[in-house]
């Protein structure tokens, strides 16, 4: 009974109740692909008893390796890649496919959590420890924007809530989320009238401060700087949307003009998955019931829209408790990481609940058509051996060195 003591049962046990679940919704797309996934998921189990039977030390004594390695798969896509549905992000072995991006992450996380754990670490104090936890995620991060990939790139946005919990200051989110909405807005909004109201704001602020002398000539030049930053977004942004390729420009327009408009192209998907979702009422239409799931109307459905199919056969109930599971499930391990003794352990553990609750929050958003399609699957839930996998692998990297602290006397 002591081998077991430790082990997180209530981590463990809604990772497996994902993954079974998810196969009985992909069964009920493709029957062949259900089969497909019951493989990965034994495969991932395989794997998971392997980690767990692993040194204590052995994934911090090998996480730079790990991460050189994964680099140097997401170098490799550029000769060797396979290009499917229109992004080379793929190898292929055969029949195989491997995606290496979904591996980056975890080398990154690994790397990152080795470098946090120095004793020295702190970046409220020292820029440099900053400025190097940067790189470590903006080197793949950047290869994976040069495929290009931007979902898999927002992904690695996640890092970023670790470093907000080792002292990363909470105004780098809100300068992010202000360039983001100005780009929106500054796309489908006359820039000049953008670019008005960014010099009212800032102006206000510093007038706000006009009796702090010193404070007002750092908050001045500060909102000077963002100032002239913010009002060339606003310029330049309705021009870098247009150089965006077609199908991307359709897809954030899908945002403001729904997808009715594009029906036969960009939001043709989502169309159809809100139509799923929307017919399955309340307690939904029944297992392998759904007209739209049977009729096979949404492309790829077993993919990135795999909610859709929960929403139609489940209905509202099923959809609801499978989002409580995952909010269960996300916020346990975000708990698990915070009680860690290691900080290796903490640092990894919420670079893997921030990568999860990304992933939960962009597809659910994509399949109701809050965020633009870009691709990215519903951890553990999605059709793919490579996702499958490699959230199998962080899951049992975790839950292992739970396990040890536990048992630490540290």
């Amino acid at each position: 009974m002591k081998k077991i003591e430790g082990i997180d049962k209530l981590g463990l046990g809604l990772y497996f109740l994902l993954c079974i679940f998810a196969i009985v919704n992909i069964n009920s797309v493709d029957p062949v692909l259900g089969k497909k996934q019951f493989i990965f998921f034994c495969i991932s189990l395989f794997v998971g008893f392997i980690i767990f039977c692993t040194r204590n030390k052995f994934f911090e004594n090998m996480a730079v390796i790990i991460y050189i390695a994964s680099i140097l798969l997401l170098v490799g896509l550029f000769p060797f890649g396979k290009e499917i549905l229109g992004q080379k992000n793929w190898y292929k072995f055969g029949s195989f496919t491997m995606q290496p991006v979904e591996f980056a992450k975890i080398g990154t996380a690994l790397v990152l959590a080795n470098y946090a754990a120095g004793s020295d670490f702190d970046i409220k104090k020292n820029t440099d420890y900053l400025l190097i936890s940067i790189a470590i995620i903006a080197i793949p991060a950047l290869i994976v924007l040069a495929i290009p990939d931007v979902g898999s790139l927002l992904i690695f946005t996640a890092f970023f809530i670790t470093l907000y919990r080792e002292g990363l200051s909470g105004w780098l989110f809100g300068i992010g989320i202000l360039f983001a909405g100005v780009f929106l807005i500054s796309i489908k909004v006359n820039p000049l009238y953008v670019i008005i109201a960014i010099t009212i704001i800032s102006g206000l602020l510093i007038l706000l401060n006009h009796d702090k002398i010193i404070w007002n000539i750092i908050s001045t030049l500060s909102i000077s700087g963002s100032f002239l930053v913010l009002c060339s977004l606003a310029f330049f942004s309705p021009k870098v949307f247009e150089k965006l390729p077609k199908h991307q420009r359709e897809r954030i327009e899908v945002l403001y003009e729904g997808e009715s408009k594009f029906r036969e192209t960009s939001g043709y998907n989502l169309l159809y998955s809100k139509t799923a979702i929307g017919s399955g009422g309340i307690w939904g239409k029944g297992y392998k019931e759904g007209s739209v799931t049977r009729g096979k109307f949404v492309p790829e459905q077993q993919t990135d829209y795999i909610f859709c199919t929960v929403g139609e056969e489940w209905g509202f109930i099923g959809s609801l408790l499978l989002i409580i599971a995952y909010v269960i499930y996300i916020g346990r391990i975000y708990y698990l990481s915070e009680r860690q003794k290691n900080r290796f352990n903490r640092v990894f553990g919420y670079s893997f609940a921030s990568i999860l609750l990304l992933h939960f929050c962009i597809n659910l958003g994509m399949v109701m058509g809050l965020f633009p399609t870009v691709g990215i699957p519903l951890p553990y839930f999605s059709y793919g051996g490579s996702s499958l996998l490699a959230f199998s692998i962080m899951t049992f990297i975790f839950f292992k060195l739970n396990y040890v602290d536990h048992h630490s006397l540290v």
